[in-house]
């Protein structure tokens, strides 16, 4: 797994990831070669070394050679990239950056997203630098990114919309779920546009992770904050594997009294709020009755209001309730290809090594309904195809 993990003690924007993404080995004509396959003229670009109070970092400029913003929307944008011929991963991530910003805007000023025209983030320079960035992405070849809490900053800053304060409406409500520190310096720290990113590729906030650093590198802001690196640090390596372990409760009752006819709608009801998992196990209770063992795992947390559940829709008198401990492989949900269209497989790794690939049933359903063949068929082309993954 190669990690980038983004040091973001002087906040994000667009062109300080690019910057730094090229300071970590992107070169500057392969991002010239594949920029050039979007319909968009009239700018260039730069790359120059500069000294943010003696750190040196990467500062890249896209220079519109027009000097003008030109408002684009949503559909334009997402159509020039679609019918571009970068590569498929490429042109996925950043339309679905330029939707998140879209949606974020949308929310803010309570209008559709087909209505949206994007104001700064519609210039060239913005487009260059997150088509740019999902560029040095996928030539770096990162799978996962995480990132340090963020400080944004304080303060107003004018926009095409008006007086605003940092950080911005639309920034804000990209940051959802995302770790924010304070900070008394007197500007924007985190662009929509660096919001937009880490939103994208981003899975994880906190500390610096367990990894073996491969490179550093080092992308400028354009201002030069007082008391602070206007920089931002991108260090590139290989996650070192530690064991995935959680806690999570059991909640157990042993039945030998209820309709069959029953057990049914009590796992749906159980499903439904929030159990990891639920199964029935054959026993022999006291006076050799025949009975059932009712299993549900469940978060710590939840354990109580599953108890409830279980006392409620039974005719059990009492639970157990204990917690273990689980190992688990490391997983994540990868897309794959089939003559059926995109199906949903869950990997398993262990110390890096796929041990377990497994096609999501309900992903397998949806396509079987959708061309018409059986699900077996789908399921098991889907299997093929995740076959390669490594």
């Amino acid at each position: 797994m190669k990690l980038l993990y983004l040091d973001c003690f002087a906040g994000i924007s667009g062109d300080m990831l690019l910057g730094a993404l090229i300071d970590l080995g992107v070169p500057e004509n392969v991002l010239s070669r594949e920029l050039a396959k979007l319909t968009l003229h009239g700018y260039s670009i730069a790359t120059q070394r500069v000294v943010k109070q003696n750190i040196t970092a990467v500062k890249f400029d896209c220079r519109d050679e027009h000097q003008h913003h030109q408002h684009r929307g949503f559909t334009e944008i997402a159509g020039m990239i679609t019918d571009s011929a970068l590569a498929e991963p490429v042109k996925r991530r950043a339309v679905s950056v330029f939707r998140r910003l879209g949606e974020a805007e949308a929310k803010i000023h309570g209008v559709p997203l087909e209505q949206i025209h994007f104001h700064e983030i519609g210039a060239v320079d913005s487009i260059v630098d997150i088509v740019g960035t999902c560029i040095a992405m996928e030539f770096l070849g990162v799978t996962e990114v995480q990132a340090s809490p963020l400080p944004c900053g304080s303060g107003f800053i004018e926009t095409a919309h008006g007086k605003f304060p940092v950080p911005a409406p639309a920034t804000l409500e990209l940051l959802r779920n995302v770790p924010i520190v304070p900070s008394d310096v007197q500007a924007e720290l985190v662009t929509p546009t660096g919001a937009a990113l880490l939103a994208e590729f981003c899975s994880r906030y906190g500390v610096r992770p367990a990894l073996v650093v491969e490179k550093i590198g080092y992308g400028a802001g354009t201002r030069d904050l007082p008391g602070l690196p206007n920089v931002l640090r991108a260090v590139l390596g290989h996650a070192t594997e530690r064991p995935v372990m959680d806690t999570v409760a059991v909640v157990e009752a042993n039945i030998d009294d209820m309709n069959p006819e029953f057990f049914g709608e009590v796992m749906e009801q159980l499903l439904a709020t929030g159990a990891l998992d639920v199964f029935w196990t054959p026993v022999q209770m006291k006076k050799n009755r025949p009975g059932t063992l009712v299993t549900v795992l469940c978060e710590t947390g939840d354990a109580d209001r599953v108890a409830e559940l279980v006392l409620t829709h039974t005719t059990s008198f009492g639970v157990r309730i204990h917690e273990v401990r689980r190992r688990k492989l490391a997983r994540e949900i990868v897309p794959v290809t089939t003559r059926y269209g995109e199906i949903a497989v869950k990997i398993g790794r262990l110390a890096g090594k796929v041990l377990q690939c497994s096609p999501e049933y309900e992903s397998c359903r949806r396509a079987a309904a959708v061309t018409g063949v059986p699900v077996k068929n789908v399921y098991n082309e889907a299997a093929r195809a995740a076959g390669d993954i490594q």
